[in-house]
């Protein structure tokens, strides 16, 4: 998504110094921010700082020489503004109209076409008082949209709700709100490795993270997308603004999608999960086979493992699927194997699983950093659509497949 004009307006609470957090991110993700202050926010942040991190000069003063006409400039200049954070004061003087200050003249004079949001931040006896609230409701019924506030000790060290909420969802919910795309899709991610209980504490698993899986949710998020996330218990954390689910086992994974594949209308899946190829069939100690335990398996006797294969649960995504025109990308993983024999692997994999794309990367093909990935995506008749060699340039790649892919009825 192309760098966009913003317009983040301050306003006088201690958690400005989060709201910094969050303008340095949307500047590092190539969007053009300008700042606007109130007097009270510029006594928790200096405008040296606001400056430094945006490259323009802070604006507060809605009577300085040479700016009379910044309320309306600014407005129209920006494709979205964010107030962040905003003081029960601030919500209040939204909610009346007035306009003898230049964030109020900035909230009157705004296009009422492009996204206003609200990230409060006050004291929680303040967040909850009827004037506030009354407030909340007559702005969100004006199209005004509320990022939520947290829960928990507030810097007042009072308990209870009207945290800022935290920088990465501020960004999320910025970017969700500009991005535009052609085609709106519902999307359903799976990531991460599966988990087989040998015993209570004990499984057999794999060395999936599940990073792949959470930087596709967060680059289709970032494009406008609406995405479900199942992942696994221990993988890396879904992203701000992801519905998500988690799973352990593969009969987890399995009932869970079966359950939101019937129930919801995906336009696309990406199966990104590392799913076990065999289950343990049978435990024997010193010849004898035991039972199923939840007890920790005593150490230092002799294990023998009898292990039995798993369904591919990618072969059921098309048939389970409440969208019978459902895209379906197919993951293959294989470790050291020759690129004569990766066509074939490939090949084998869009005959039984009637996916529409397959990713291939190679184990050993790795290269350092956390975003490397080097990987090809292959089309349904297993052409080379697309070489990437990160994890970044593959979301991309992706999202615009998926994104073009003609609408079915």
């Amino acid at each position: 998504m192309s760098g966009s004009n913003l317009l983040f307006i301050l306003t006088g609470s201690v958690a400005c110094y989060k709201a910094c957090d969050a303008v340095s991110r949307l500047v590092k993700f190539g969007h053009r921010v300008r700042v606007v202050a109130t007097a009270s926010a510029l006594r928790f942040i200096g405008a040296p700082t606001l400056e430094g991190l945006t490259g323009s000069p802070v604006l507060s003063d809605l009577w300085a020489p040479g700016r009379a006409l910044d309320h309306i400039e600014l407005t129209r200049w920006a494709d979205a503004v964010i107030v962040c954070p905003a003081t029960a004061h601030t919500l209040n003087r939204f909610a009346a109209g007035l306009a003898d200050d230049l964030v109020g003249a900035l909230f009157l004079a705004h296009d009422r076409t492009k996204p206003w949001l609200v990230a409060p931040a006050m004291n929680p006896a303040m967040w909850s008082h009827p004037a506030t609230q009354a407030s909340v409701e007559k702005l969100r019924s004006w199209d005004i949209h509320f990022l939520p506030v947290g829960e928990g000790r507030t810097a007042c060290g009072e308990t209870g709700e009207g945290r800022l909420a935290e920088p990465d969802l501020i960004v999320a919910t910025i970017e969700a709100a500009l991005a535009r795309p052609a085609r709106r899709l519902h999307v359903l991610i799976t990531s991460g490795g599966t988990a087989e209980p040998l015993d209570g504490v004990r499984v057999l698993t794999n060395s999936s993270t599940g990073r792949t899986g959470a930087l596709l949710a967060e680059h289709f998020i970032r494009c406008g997308h609406e995405v479900v996330m199942l992942r696994a218990e221990q993988s890396t954390a879904a992203p701000p603004l992801c519905r998500a689910e988690n799973f352990t086992s593969f009969a987890d994974l399995d009932a869970a999608l079966a359950r939101l594949l019937g129930a919801e209308h995906f336009d696309t899946v990406l199966h990104a999960a590392a799913v076990s190829d065999f289950a343990i069939h049978s435990l024997f100690q010193e010849g004898v086979k035991q039972p199923f335990s939840r007890t920790k398996i005593a150490s230092g006797v002799p294990l023998r493992l009898e292990l039995t294969p798993q369904a591919k649960l990618v072969d059921q995504l098309r048939p389970r699927s409440r969208n019978p025109n459902i895209t379906v990308v197919a993951f293959k993983l294989t470790q050291g194997v020759e690129a004569a024999l990766v066509l074939m692997e490939v090949q084998s994999l869009l005959a039984h699983s009637r996916a529409d794309f397959v990713v291939h990367n190679d184990y050993t093909q790795r290269g350092e950093g956390m975003d490397a990935f080097p990987a090809t995506i292959y089309s349904a008749e297993a052409h080379r659509l697309a070489q990437c060699a990160t994890r970044t340039e593959l979301a991309a790649a992706l999202e615009r497949m998926l994104s073009a892919q003609p609408i079915q009825a």
